[in-house]
């Protein structure tokens, strides 16, 4: 690892949480100067199994006299106070070549921990034609074996496209095949990271304290990391709970609040006390190899593949009118109402806009209505109050002494909201305000001050 340059702090510390040292931006961590990282080009490999091109970015772990050691004044007390230093823990670090992660791995090192790194295989490969220029994820691989090799970490790569499918894609088509807007990355961290991914690990054999990712959020443990490592039975989980992390714009918490009690105490989050900006910061200083890599976007099982293309592959075309909300005029064609959700303006490519989907019918009429009077109160008509199912918490449910509120989709708005519960898993809401993207099949996430209670599933 190259020495770590000593410079003032960067003008990101500003947005970090009080108490935070961050390290300075240095000039050579510019875009064009970052080094360690080419994209990997395996000749003849072509035709290859995934798995099998995946295991020649297969990582073994340095010796330490290959690492150079951590940089005191860079990694301080409260940088790394959401890694439980203080005892070396077995932490499986999911890495996925993005910065998040990265950073994550490098400040759970620092904390002593003993850190083994695992890229998801999730890709569809097969799923397209043009497969091998639309899926990505050789070059993510490649880069998250170059921060492991700079870290003197082992990175394995670990194949879950099969559940992935079945757990996450497959259970996503048929909501939206019943026109619900379902959220694959609820599913993902509930069914797969923290789920397929650790029966994987315990049928293997490997026994680990910790599962670590990159998300944006904070885990509080009451009663100290002692009695809260795997190995815990269910009768210590509640002392477990989620909480907003320090930056409001990425916090994640949306979607962890579908994880069970015992998954939430497997969870590490070291970059909970951390906003954006400064783990941007932290990266180049480092001079992690993928310091100046973008975030990704979209839906992370389609790489650059449109998501309409890949709901019309699965589920069909089926033409039918974009008609005005009100008037009922048509307005234009569309492929398949499936493909929206309320609140969408992009992909309608109607005139005189912005248009907005205020409705969708996926049955008979198979109609899509927009307004480009989106807060008016026709559009907004019954978006105070919704029924939900599925309600599950992660540590206790609502106190009812405390302010409720809630979110409705990945982001920082919250609502003021009062829940009833009107049976087992089953519940009524009602918003302080309106909200014009309500639509059935969306996770509505419960808070009470910082604290992630749990969620529930958007009904009609």
């Amino acid at each position: 690892m190259p020495p770590i340059a000593r410079a003032r702090l960067a003008s990101a510390a500003s947005r970090a949480p009080r108490g935070l040292r961050l390290p300075a931006l240095p000039a050579y961590c510019q875009k064009s100067l970052v080094q360690g990282w080419t994209k990997p080009r395996a000749r003849g490999t072509s035709g290859r199994r995934s798995e099998e091109r995946a295991s020649l970015l297969r990582v073994r772990a340095k010796t330490a006299d290959d690492v150079a050691p951590s940089t005191p004044d860079v990694f301080t007390e409260d940088l790394l106070r959401c890694c439980e230093p203080g005892a070396s823990l077995r932490v499986a670090v999911l890495l996925s070549g993005g910065v998040d992660s990265s950073v994550a791995l490098a400040l759970l090192r620092a904390a002593g921990h003993q850190a083994k790194a695992y890229y998801l295989q999730i890709w569809f490969q097969e799923d397209f034609a043009n497969t091998w220029a639309a899926c990505p994820w050789e070059a993510e691989l490649g880069e998250a074996s170059a921060v492991c090799r700079q870290l003197g970490v082992p990175l394995e790569p670990l194949p879950l496209s099969k559940e992935y499918w079945s757990l996450v894609v497959d259970r996503c088509l048929k909501g939206v095949r019943r026109g619900h807007t379902p959220n694959p990355d609820v599913l993902c961290n509930s069914a797969i990271k923290f789920g397929a991914f650790a029966e994987a690990l315990t049928s293997r054999g490997e026994s680990v304290d910790r599962i670590a990712t990159g998300h944006y959020a904070r885990v509080e443990r009451r009663r100290g990391l002692e009695a809260l490592t795997a190995e815990s039975d269910s009768r210590r989980t509640h002392e477990t709970s989620l909480h907003l992390s320090a930056d409001p714009v990425k916090d994640q918490t949306y979607f962890l609040a579908g994880l069970s009690p015992q998954q939430l105490a497997l969870c590490s989050f070291p970059l909970g006390a951390l906003d954006k900006p400064a783990v941007r910061s932290l990266a180049a200083s480092l001079r992690l190899p993928n310091a100046a890599r973008k975030d990704s976007q979209g839906l992370c099982f389609l790489g650059r593949v449109p998501y309409a293309e890949f709901l019309s592959r699965h589920l069909g075309s089926r033409e039918g009118p974009i008609r005005e909300w009100g008037s009922g005029r048509e307005l234009g064609r569309h492929r398949g109402a499936w493909a929206f959700t309320r609140g969408q303006r992009k992909g309608l490519r109607l005139a005189g806009g912005p248009w907005y989907v205020v409705q969708t019918d996926v049955g008979r009429s198979n109609a899509v209505w927009v307004s480009n009077d989106y807060y008016g109160p026709a559009a907004a008509e019954g978006r105070r109050e919704f029924a939900c199912s599925r309600l599950a918490w992660l540590r206790a449910g609502p106190d009812s002494s405390l302010p409720l509120s809630c979110k409705v989709r990945h982001g920082p708005q919250v609502h003021e909201c009062r829940l009833e519960q009107t049976g087992l898993g089953r519940g009524r809401v009602v918003l302080g305000g309106s909200d014009q993207g309500l639509s059935p099949g969306q996770y509505v996430v419960f808070y009470q001050g910082d604290e992630c209670l749990g969620c529930g599933v958007i009904e009609e």
